[in-house]
């Protein structure tokens, strides 16, 4: 056969002439015949499924329990046997045996001086039981009226508060940010989970160039990318009058390069005197902290004395 490797050739020992082509199924019937005659090989030692032996019992080892003799005054003695479970629960959490007892139940005990707990130690299998907290309800801001109030730079409205409404149209946000150009009254605004975006967000970048009476700025909570994030702080440096500005919990992460620009920014604005954002990298974390810090002292200074107000935060931090 040429299809055979070399080594496993071998030449033509048959010497019985061939009797025709090969018949599968005759070859089968003809060895499951031989099989069926071929006598089974008998057992040297019959089965008959009797048992010998003894079954094997593993030796149980005698327990010895120790119980160290404790003598106690006869007055303790006395105060742990009348003693309730209560007591004996707040007992056990003072000598800081909590596993026999619920969390709750070690820790009152413990900022408690007197016998807070009415269970006892059988209230461990017991859950918590949690005081219902209902739904927070839905922001009840005209979103259209308010706008109105805005652009007509209405004096009694001070606060702006469209927190978790979710179908304000993208340019209704867009006119607000617009309106607030102009107006002198606003201190306060708040758009938190609005959905807002980058557009969203370089729209308001444009109105702090412009405003000098907005105090608070949160837009946190929203799908604002770095390139809009990167905008609101821009313009940090042509506003010397906001004092709170926050953009944490966005819908993705900013990266190393936008906060080391945050960083930078915050150190070029001597105003700003709380920033909400938790910075994933330690470098520019430290050094935004710095940067409002030093806002937070020169405020102080400027407070107390008025004659340093000329000076800038560095300039303050060399004298």
């Amino acid at each position: 056969n040429d299809l055979l490797p070399v080594g496993l050739r071998q030449k033509d020992q048959t010497k019985k002439a061939p009797t025709g082509p090969l018949n599968r199924d005759q070859l089968l019937e003809h060895l499951e015949k031989q099989a069926k005659e071929c006598k089974d090989r008998e057992d040297l030692v019959p089965y008959t499924g009797e048992k010998r032996g003894k079954p094997w019992i593993p030796k149980e080892k005698p327990v010895q329990l120790v119980i160290d003799s404790v003598t106690l005054e006869p007055e303790l003695e006395e105060a742990l046997v009348n003693a309730t479970d209560a007591e004996l629960c707040d007992i056990a959490a003072i000598l800081g045996m909590h596993t026999l007892m619920s969390n709750q139940q070690y820790y009152e005990a413990l900022a408690s001086s007197t016998i807070v707990n009415k269970e006892g130690l059988n209230s461990v299998i017991q859950p918590t039981q949690y005081k219902p907290v209902p739904d927070e309800l839905p922001n009840s801001t005209d979103v259209e009226e308010t706008l109105k109030q805005v652009e007509e730079n209405d004096p009694e409205l001070e606060e702006i508060n469209l927190n978790n409404i979710k179908n304000i149209p993208l340019a209704t946000l867009k006119a607000y940010a617009e309106a607030l150009k102009n107006n002198t009254h606003v201190k306060k605004f708040s758009i938190v989970g609005t959905r807002s975006n980058d557009p969203v967000a370089i729209a308001f970048a444009e109105m702090l160039k412009v405003n000098k009476t907005l105090k608070s700025l949160n837009v946190e909570s929203n799908f604002i990318t770095g390139n809009g994030i990167l905008a609101l702080v821009k313009a940090l440096q042509y506003n010397n009058t906001l004092l709170e500005l926050k953009i944490d919990n966005q819908c993705q992460q900013l990266g190393n390069k936008v906060e080391m620009e945050i960083a930078n920014m915050l150190e070029q604005n001597p105003t700003l005197l709380k920033f909400g954002y938790h910075f994933t990298q330690q470098g520019p974390r430290l050094r935004a902290s710095n940067a409002v810090m030093s806002n937070n002292d020169l405020a102080r200074i400027n407070r107390a004395d008025g004659s340093w107000s000329r000076f800038s935060a560095l300039e303050l931090e060399e004298i």
